[in-house]
């Protein structure tokens, strides 16, 4: 069974989708990602799509259940490299990629999660300094 690679880049882990997803290496995928989530710590989660020429339903949704499976484990998800018939296809399709920001290309990506870390760090550091001033 073939395994898709997974790579950390600093605080971010980027999957290149290089091979049509059967069935076995999308579960696959997902558990790996998962697995190394938690045991890296972290936030952000890029998927490379440049090498895909077509995708169908199936490619959609494990897309969304990737999204879903990061998300709960604290992590954003983008995915990148999207060719134009493919985005055209998933729209055709109705699939909305819930939960999937989007990118041109794995540094504006890297961009995306950066800027978003930054702007939930602002509200947690705001939400902190309305409970210091808060008198009971």
């Amino acid at each position: 069974m073939e395994r898709v690679p997974i790579l950390k880049i600093g605080d971010i882990l980027l999957v290149s989708i290089l091979v049509d997803m059967s069935d076995q290496t999308a579960v696959q995928l997902q558990e790996d990602l998962a697995e190394r989530i938690v045991a890296t710590g972290c936030h952000g989660v890029i998927i490379d799509i440049t090498a895909l020429d077509i995708v169908d339903s199936f490619v959609g949704r494990m897309l969304s259940t990737i999204a879903s499976i990061s998300k709960v484990l604290d992590a954003e998800t983008v995915v990148v490299g999207m060719r134009p018939a493919v985005a055209i296809t998933l729209v055709e399709l109705g699939l909305s990629l819930n939960g999937i920001r989007t990118a041109l290309n794995v540094e504006r990506g890297m961009e995306l999660i950066a800027a978003s870390r930054a702007d939930d760090w602002d509200a947690v550091l705001v939400d902190d300094e309305d409970t210091e001033t808060a008198t009971p």
